[in-house]
């Protein structure tokens, strides 16, 4: 468990596994979608679905666990944005995945990991190109969670960072060594 002044290793790896999965999956994502690199779509998906593997963990964790107290109080403003932005980043990270899945298998695209198939994709009989969808309405649903919650986590993604530069630069308080195990 974590202390009050120390953080677990469990919490630390926890943090950077989810960061680094995520971070690379949003830029992944961005790139398809503004990008237009669609080749990047079935390692996007395996690595969204992989994704759940360390994100329900963290999830489940961090609710059990408590949010660490703060090195440094701050202004009652600053704890409230900290406050919201973490549950952001919490909700954000299990929302991506799990409405990306049912984008893409309610839309009939299917999805799986590597090749081992979850959802097969559902392909029109009379002409194997097209995709039907299974679920036009929820696939619709899971397209503008996806949309959604992905700029809700870049823009808490940057806000996260920019505290934990402001904690180490500004406020020159032990914020950031914490989360790195070195405190």
């Amino acid at each position: 468990m974590d202390q009050s002044n120390k953080l677990s290793r469990l919490t630390i790896r926890l943090h950077w596994l989810v960061a680094i999965v995520v971070v690379g999956l949003v830029c992944v994502g961005v790139l398809m979608k503004y990008g237009q690199l669609w080749s990047l779509y079935p390692i996007h998906k395996s690595f969204g679905v992989l994704a759940l593997l360390v994100i329900l963990p963290r999830v489940v964790w961090r609710i059990k666990n408590g949010w660490p107290k703060p090195v440094h109080s701050g202004r009652l403003i600053e704890q409230r944005l900290a406050k919201v932005v973490h549950w952001l980043l919490i909700l954000a990270t299990l929302v991506m995945p799990i409405s990306g899945m049912l984008l893409s298998g309610a839309g009939g695209f299917g999805f799986g990991v590597f090749g081992l198939t979850i959802v097969p994709a559902n392909h029109a009989l009379n002409n194997p190109e097209e995709v039907v969808a299974y679920n036009d309405a929820l696939s619709q649903f899971g397209y503008g969670m996806h949309s959604w919650a992905g700029y809700l986590l870049i823009l808490a993604i940057v806000l996260h960072v920019i505290g934990a530069f402001k904690h180490h630069w500004v406020d020159r308080d032990l914020t950031l060594k914490r989360m790195l195990g070195r405190h």
